[in-house]
């Protein structure tokens, strides 16, 4: 009997579902939005009846299923399969949703994992991670965070999050505060959302930039803007676009001189800045690493399939 796989991609804008046939091609794709304001046992009700669905318009029956992935921003004890806290969808936090999918799902299996690993799984068993038995998934948006593989596993710690590495703190105190809690963490300095932060920061400190005038006002400000900016020669956009490459660059040697893992697979809206952003990183790394053995950055493959393709990879 043929095992169909689901993966689920949960964001805090939308979820994503795909279908993958038993030689993991994908059959069948659908996204809905996602709604933050929903408590966690409605949140997963939505995701239940999917999934149902799904079955039913493809005449499936549990038994032909090995299961449901499932990869989100959260904090999750990956064995228990229990939510600590969801960075963007708040309403979801301490909650059991291994045990509560499986019984909305009559007794189906569900594996749950935070959304970075997710994107690991995804790039080193069908992108740009091909072929490597370690491996490091740098997720570079909004926040900054590491998927770890190591010997051609993913490594996810005691409790289930390791590669949080972007809340790795280097200035304790100071600077702006990061959703982590502390102050000071790396992405605090250089991640899609943090980064504005420190413009507008400046902006408010009387410093001159054509952002404000290209998103129309301070609060409007997103690294789209940024970038446009830097194309056009903004000092604070390319003093932003700077401080984003120090500190990324000191992130991925941390981790080399920590794991000796020498390929790095960069994934995210940070990828859009490209050549104004990471051959910068590439020196700068270059110039912390005194030896001429081989590390490699690349870029993920998979586009927007990674979650839905990593979330189904959970269950292999």
């Amino acid at each position: 009997m043929e095992q169909y796989a689901i993966g689920v991609d949960i964001g805090g804008t939308k979820i994503a579902y795909g279908l993958f046939d038993g030689e993991k091609k994908l059959v069948y794709k659908k996204k809905e939005p996602s709604n933050p304001d929903l408590e966690a046992e409605p949140f997963f009700d939505q995701v239940a009846d999917t999934v149902k669905g799904i079955l039913r318009d493809f005449h499936l029956v549990p038994e032909q299923v090995r299961g449901v992935g499932i990869g989100m921003p959260s904090y999750i004890l990956f064995e228990e399969g229990r939510i600590l806290k969801t960075t963007n969808l708040t309403k979801i936090k301490d909650f059991p949703a291994k045990a509560y999918l499986v019984q909305k799902l009559d007794g189906m299996r569900v594996i749950l994992d935070n959304d970075t690993h997710v994107a690991a799984l995804a790039e080193h068993s069908r992108g740009a991670g091909r072929g490597f038995k370690h491996m490091i998934y740098c997720a570079v948006s909004t926040g900054i965070a590491s998927g770890i593989v190591i010997n051609n596993e993913l490594f996810r710690g005691r409790y289930g999050w390791a590669g949080e590495s972007g809340h790795a703190i280097i200035t304790p105190h100071q600077g702006i505060r990061c959703g982590c809690g502390n102050e000071g963490c790396l992405m605090s300095y250089c991640s899609g959302s943090m980064i504005v932060r420190h413009i507008r920061q400046k902006i408010a400190d009387g410093e001159p930039t054509v952002m404000a005038e290209l998103a129309g006002g301070a609060e409007k400000i997103t690294a789209v803007h940024l970038q446009q900016a830097f194309d056009q020669g903004d000092p604070m956009a390319i003093w932003a676009v700077e401080q984003m490459a120090q500190y990324l660059a000191i992130w991925l040697y941390n981790q080399y001189e920590i794991l000796n893992i020498n390929c790095f697979v960069f994934g995210g809206g940070l990828v859009h800045f490209g050549d104004r952003l990471f051959p910068r990183v590439r020196e700068l790394f270059d110039e912390y690493n005194d030896n001429d053995l081989p590390v490699y950055f690349k870029f993920a493959e998979l586009g927007d399939d990674f979650g839905i393709v990593g979330a189904a990879e959970l269950l292999y």
